[in-house]
């Protein structure tokens, strides 16, 4: 595995496949799919509760009972129960379609007509089907229902129109209905005994009698499509609402029989699924749009309004961008749709408002689509100025214009940034200043010009006067960056010309070509070097002040689709159609990381703390995130992450974060009993194989690790209880046990009166013989070995109490005893810890740590050093060595700040 690996996927609200339904209490949850997985959402506010793991391929059916879920995906059924897979059901040679939940068993069908019934009480004994049964090769299953009432039967639904009743006990067929010579797509019972309504491609809905095998009404869709969905109001109001394969939901009144109302814009592709509440007048919709809808009928009219609902992305995004500190993503795609994704809080996701769509819609007579904006190509954001005025600029497709967002209100800015050139041509290019007052924008003709963000007006545009048609670029801008003092602007030509200018002058102050066409440029502010990619597939780095290029990095071997630096610059990461991800260490110029992911990369985007890497990838709605294994881990050198010139290949992050527990892979391994084993660190953190001369290094631990260390006693007092543990009324009662290690009960037989007392010696003898901490043998080990790493690793996963704990179980505690104190064994371990001490100290390792422990460990033992001698020599040389280091290490620090004050104070 690489410098990232897969940590989960974010974006993903439903599928294809229909959803499933079910109360538990007073709640009601929805188990819906995204691909290869599946989530569980509380209708209450749908708000996600549980994701499922990974599967080896795509679910194609769906149902759920209470804590049990199944999903069938290829040939097998998976059994889950929460989010644990308890058993596969493999009994099928072909593609299962069809799940339903009958009582307390499940049945399944294929696509070759086999139909196999499943008991899933005691499912972990039993993983056979029980119950077989094979339909007419001429009947095609569709769908299959249970009708109300009906005990043990099913009818099946078939691509030919017809339907078959059959008894699931008996495993015959009791009739045959006719049909309608439309495929069948959909068949739900109604509240009205023997009643059935039928959803068929050709945009009819037939609701028949099934007793006496008669058509009760039909009714005909007025949109074009199939019927995808239906389902029956059941709070008392005869109402049936359909969906249709063009997204439109239509509400039929049984008692008029005549279309009530219709829905024209609940969804963007095919209804999948609608389902009424039980007894509410809430109806849910499911759709291909992968986007989950609640209406309520509440209104005067009878008409439904949207309630809630949760969306992602309907066509793959185009271009990602990390906000907020790295809490959220902003995301652009196809679908027309600037959206906002939370990393942190699922429920935080939206798409930003572009002023009142719908409103404008449904007085237009259009489609939402057509009102919203054109798909977004580049975007830039600053975080600066949010609370003041727009902080989004956006770039359209085949759009004269550029576009602000305010992101304090999820909304479209008022201001539209257009060109006051007389050429229209689409703005290809955009960026925000570092101050967050200016946008400057560059078109498909060579234009640039500069906006004010706060006003929307222009305040001028940067004119190269050897450049024909008075403009900035003889061709397209393919990109344009500010530097981080507002000092300088550079452009970049599609035909290969790179151009610093003067930001607040506007004039050109250099130029150079590179020879061949530019595709993206990329500026990094924190060390001023400019990334470019061409259609030879290498990156170049510019050194925008010294006008020379400075790094080359070659290794694609398809198209480039995205670059992006590290926050401080000192990583880039670059994308390829190739399916690769290479990240090339700036310094060093060299590559040092490579994945191959299983679908191309099209966008990438690190987040500032460098914790985690966000991708988007062909033909895919969702944003993938990966997670930087060097920022959770104590390791120095990330060679030992990156795979160098090698490419690895993985595969893309999952809906659920979760994975194989390593605990359950290694539990059939004996557990040790040596306590020194046990007590193994719980990370090992390897020092730099060189290191610097003279270079202090930390110890890469929480700040609150080290620090609740000297605040112990602060921390204690402020936890203290207010009142003492009060007595219960009735105190049980207990027998008397001797407490053990092995948490075996142990009764205490009553000694004899004339017992001889344990003298001293023996008290001495038992003492001696009992095995030392964990604590006291790393440290000895270490001591012999003289090699303190193991140790310093043992230390560091301890929590501050415990360190504690095991520094005052080394107190000397003055009593009778006859023992000279130099040969006590509490004298031996605080002089190995002074060693320890003098030994870190003198290297330089882990500074902040060992000046916590050494404060803890003076606090505690200072008294028992005063009055030894042989404590008092090591505790001279601690000194020394630490007067040592400290004194060059303060010269330092009064040198920088000898240089901020000079610099802060300096005029310009």
């Amino acid at each position: 595995m690489g410098i990232f690996e897969p940590f989960r996927a974010i974006g993903y609200i439903t599928s294809s496949v229909p959803f499933s339904v079910q109360r538990l209490g007073t709640e009601t949850f929805v188990t819906v799919s995204v691909g290869k997985s599946w989530q569980i959402y509380n209708c209450a506010k749908l708000s996600l509760v549980l994701a499922g793991p990974q599967l080896a391929k795509k679910i194609r059916a769906l149902t759920s009972y209470r804590d049990y879920t199944f999903a069938a995906y290829g040939n097998d059924i998976g059994v889950f129960k929460r989010a644990h897979q308890l058993a596969t059901w493999s009994s099928h040679n072909a593609k299962v379609n069809l799940l339903l939940l009958f009582g307390e068993h499940v049945l399944s069908v294929d696509v070759e007509g086999n139909i196999f019934i499943w008991a899933f009480k005691g499912i972990e004994e039993n993983l056979s089907p029980v119950g077989h049964i094979l339909l007419d090769s001429e009947f095609t299953p569709s769908c299959i229902m249970h009708p109300d009432t009906y005990l043990n039967k099913v009818i099946l639904g078939s691509q030919d129109g017809s339907l078959q009743l059959w008894n699931i006990n008996t495993k015959t067929k009791i009739y045959d209905f006719l049909g309608w010579n439309s495929s069948i797509h959909c068949c739900v019972s109604s509240p009205a005994l023997d009643v059935v309504a039928v959803g068929c491609a050709d945009g009819k809905i037939h609701v028949h009698n099934i007793l006496v095998n008669e058509e009760i009404v039909t009714f005909s869709q007025s949109t074009r499509g199939a019927v995808t969905s239906l389902s029956f109001r059941t709070d008392g109001q005869p109402l049936l609402a359909s969906g249709s394969s063009s997204g439109v939901i239509s509400i039929w009144n049984l008692e008029k029989k005549r279309l009530q109302s219709v829905i024209r814009d609940a969804h963007d592709s095919s209804v999948i699924s609608l389902h009424f509440f039980a007894n509410e007048p809430v109806l849910m919709s499911a759709s291909a749009d992968n986007s989950i809808k609640m209406w309520i009928f509440d209104t005067t009219d009878g008409d439904p309004r949207l309630l809630r609902f949760r969306s992602g992305h309907s066509a793959p995004p185009l271009c990602i961008k990390f906000y907020a500190n790295g809490r959220h993503i902003l995301s652009a795609g196809q679908d027309r749709a600037f959206r906002l994704f939370s990393v942190v809080q699922d429920q935080q996701s939206r798409e930003l408002s572009q002023r009142h769509v719908t409103k404008r819609a449904k007085k237009l007579k259009v489609k939402e689509e057509e009102i919203k904006l054109k798909p977004v190509i580049a975007f830039d954001v600053a975080e600066i100025r949010e609370r003041d005025w727009s902080n989004v600029v956006t770039c359209h497709m085949d759009t004269p214009h550029a576009y602000v967002w305010r992101l304090q209100n999820f909304v479209l800015g008022e201001h539209i940034l257009t060109p006051t050139t007389d050429i229209q041509a689409p703005v290809k290019a955009c960026a925000i200043s570092t101050c967050g007052s200016f946008a400057i924008i560059g078109t498909a003709a060579g234009w640039i010009e500069k906006f004010n963000l706060q006003s929307g007006l222009s305040r001028g545009s940067y004119v190269d006067a050897s450049e024909k048609g008075n403009s900035a670029h003889d061709g397209a801008v393919v990109g344009v960056a500010c530097d981080s003092t507002n000092s300088l602007m550079i452009s970049a030509g599609y035909n290969g010309d790179i151009k610093v200018w003067s930001f607040k002058g506007r004039e050109r102050k250099s130029k150079w070509e590179i020879g061949c066409t530019v595709v993206k440029i990329v500026y990094n502010r924190s060390n001023g070097l400019l990334a470019t990619v061409t259609d030879d597939l290498v990156i170049r780095m510019f050194d925008v002040v010294a006008l020379k290029l400075v790094r080359k990095f070659e290794g694609h071997t398809d198209r480039i689709t995205d670059i992006c630096f590290s926050e401080d610059g000192k990583w880039l990461m670059s994308s390829s159609m190739d399916g690769t991800l290479r990240i090339w260490d700036v310094i060093l110029a060299r590559q040092i990381d490579a994945i191959h992911a299983d679908v191309p990369i099209t966008a990438l985007s690190l987040s500032p703390n460098m914790d985690v890497l966000a991708t988007t990838h062909v033909d895919q709605n969702g944003v993938y995130l990966w997670v930087n294994q060097a920022m959770f881990s104590g390791a120095t050198n990330i060679d030992s992450y990156g795979s160098g010139k090698e490419v690895v290949n993985v595969k893309l992050p999952s809906v659920s974060s979760g994975g194989d527990s390593k605990d359950d892979v290694d539990s059939d391994k004996p557990v040790s009993t040596d306590p020194q084993a046990q007590a193994q660190p719980v990370t090992h953190t390897p020092l730099l194989d060189q290191q610097i001369p003279d270079l202090v290094t930390l110890s890469l631990l929480p700040k609150s690790q080290w620090q609740s260390l000297i605040n112990l006693d602060i921390i204690k007092a402020r936890n203290k209880p207010i009142e003492p543990p009060k007595k219960p009324e009735n105190a049980p009662f207990f027998l008397p046990s001797i407490p053990s290690l092995s948490g075996e009960i142990v009764f205490k037989a009553s000694e004899p009166m004339d017992e001889e007392k344990p003298t001293h010696e023996d008290k001495f003898t038992r003492f001696t013989d009992l095995p030392s901490s964990p604590f006291v043998q790393f440290l000895q080990s270490s001591v012999e070995t003289k090699n303190f790493e193991a140790f310093t690793d043992y230390l560091k996963s301890l929590s501050s109490s415990t360190l504690d704990v095991e520094l005052r179980m080394l107190q000397i505690i003055d009593d009778d005893d006859e023992q000279e104190p130099e040969k006590r064994p509490e004298m031996i371990t605080l002089e190995q810890l002074l060693d320890y001490f003098i030994h870190e100290i003198s290297h330089r390792n882990n500074f902040e740590f060992i000046q916590a422990l050494i404060r803890l460990f003076l606090k505690i033992h200072g008294e028992s050093i005063r009055r030894q001698s042989k404590l008092q020599a090591k505790a001279q040389k601690l000194l020394e060595a630490q007067s040592a280091v400290w004194q060059k290490l303060d010269g330092l620090f009064q040198s920088a700040r000898c240089m901020v004050t000079f610099l802060s104070n300096s005029q310009f």
